[in-house]
């Protein structure tokens, strides 16, 4: 894909939606990071259900540290995957409490030093939270790099470095919102709705799909 078409399709996107935000709900860097951890392989609606439980009841490290790891289930088991992420969950917030008097670091080793907090998450916390220019590629972003060609890659890393190596610097810091959010309503996994694309045009994805009538 060509320059011209990148910055046509970003241009596009910010028309659309220019001020373009996480799903999850939180109201502090450290809500973000807890939701974002536990958001994994889950749904942001089901993160935001559990959270609204939370966050009212323990919504600092040291607050949710104090419930320990069955305290915390008990708020986060509809949540998949919720034994492993309890125990993620209390051991990142005696490490900030520990290592960074009780703040969440800016810095991404020091994020990704965390436990249940992986590249993807450091990405969304620094953007997100930090306005960093970075993109976190989950399977939605990874799936839009490489159906459009934007940045076609094998791995998510290697979508990554593409994405931040061809969109336009303008676009770097709203980028992830405007992918994953195009990826989760519109270029579905089992039927991309192209018909309803704006950016169907310069997509060069070669099996694209017709408008369904009505």
């Amino acid at each position: 894909m060509n320059a011209a078409k990148r910055l046509e399709i970003f241009e596009r996107l910010r028309e659309a939606n220019p001020e373009p935000t996480t799903e999850l709900n939180y109201d502090s860097t450290f809500e973000l990071l807890i939701a974002v951890i536990l958001s994994a392989q889950a749904t942001d609606v089901g993160v935001n259900k559990a959270t609204a439980k939370l966050f009212p009841v323990a919504n600092t490290p040291q607050a949710i540290f104090d419930l320990g790891v069955d305290g915390l289930k008990e708020y986060i088991k509809t949540i998949g995957l919720f034994n492993a992420k309890a125990d993620n969950v209390i051991k990142t917030c005696a490490a900030l409490l520990a290592n960074h008097n009780g703040e969440v670091p800016r810095e991404r080793a020091d994020l990704e030093a965390l436990a249940g907090v992986g590249r993807k998450t450091a990405n969304v916390v620094l953007n997100t939270a930090f306005g960093e220019p970075t993109v976190a590629v989950d399977t939605h972003i990874f799936r839009l790099g490489n159906r459009t060609r934007i940045a076609p890659g094998k791995t998510p890393l290697a979508v990554e470095k593409g994405l931040l190596k061809n969109i336009p610097k303008e676009f770097l810091r709203d980028a992830h919102h405007w992918l994953i959010l195009h990826g989760r309503y519109t270029c579905l996994a089992r039927k991309p709705r192209c018909g309803s694309c704006l950016i169907e045009d310069l997509c060069e994805y070669k099996q694209k799909t017709e408008l369904e009538p009505g």
